[in-house]
């Protein structure tokens, strides 16, 4: 019996969130979740402190990831959920996409800095020791007073069209639909509408990454249209997908809060049942 808000998309600051692992549970306990998933870019490290923070709260933790893949030229996030940690391609790919965003970053810095007051050791104090992504770069430049706020700098300087803006490595969308599915995991496409209803990936597309493993939408996201949301749940009922709505919270380096959008029990059910990787912990 679930006691209150299922929120499956939330970070830390093991990838690009403000908060621990520890204060992510404090903040979801205080948020009044029944269940939480930490589903950091790229990474597991944060499973364990999770698992120990939420011990003897009552809160049902859902491990998980978000994968950065692409399709064709555009990124792609890939939402995976209680899959094997140790699976030996998860390990490879991931560990190729954080080190290839580091040296991204770097270069990205190069760029800004020949416009911005801004310095790869101002980034370096933003990161906490985490693999450095755009949101320690925006975070650098907010600290530096170019810009308001880490949204305003991912809407302007930072945004694919600001000129600053450079790719980075990452499987493909179906590679890494297949690379979760085979370690046991639940593969949901994270927010896949933000561009409207005409840019969520095509049926066709579609009925590959479910022939692959997908599992669900992620449907209720504040970033997705309402047009892009209606559309994508023509395709979950059309492919029978499971139906998703998270925060993706950040702490405070969003203004996404917890349980605003949320999953409901009998989703949650369904990716579980889909699952043969690591188990949901009740704490």
């Amino acid at each position: 019996m679930t006691r209150g808000p299922i929120d499956l998309h939330t970070h830390s600051s093991v990838s690009d969130g403000t908060e621990t692992p520890t204060q992510l549970i404090r903040a979801a306990v205080e948020a009044g979740l029944d269940t939480v998933a930490i589903t950091d870019h790229d990474s597991t490290a944060g499973w364990d402190e999770v698992l120990t923070a939420a011990a003897g709260t009552g809160l049902q933790v859902i491990r998980g990831i978000e994968l950065s893949t692409r399709h064709e030229w555009r990124s792609v996030h890939l939402l995976g959920y209680l899959f094997d940690p140790h699976d030996p391609v998860i390990l490879r790919e991931t560990a190729r996409t954080r080190d290839d965003r580091l040296t991204r970053a770097e270069r990205m810095v190069a760029r800004l800095a020949e416009d911005f007051d801004i310095t790869w050791d101002d980034v370096l104090a933003q990161s906490g020791g985490t693999t450095i992504g755009r949101p320690h770069i925006a975070d650098a430049l907010v600290a530096r007073g170019v810009v308001p706020t880490r949204s305003a700098a991912f809407e302007s300087i930072l945004h694919f069209r600001g000129g600053y803006y450079l790719p980075h490595e990452a499987p493909t969308v179906l590679d890494g639909v297949r690379m979760i599915a085979e370690a046991g995991g639940a593969p949901v496409l994270a927010h896949p509408a933000t561009r409207g209803r005409e840019a969520v990936v095509d049926g066709a597309d579609l009925g590959r990454l479910v022939d692959a493993g997908l599992v669900g939408l992620e449907v209720g996201h504040r970033e997705n249209t309402p047009d892009g949301q209606a559309r994508l749940l023509e395709l979950a009922a059309q492919y029978d997908l499971v139906v998703t709505g998270s925060s993706d919270y950040h702490g405070e380096g969003k203004p996404n809060r917890l349980a605003e959008n949320t999953t409901t029990p009998e989703a949650l059910e369904r990716l579980i049942a889909a699952t043969r990787g690591v188990e949901p912990v009740r704490a």
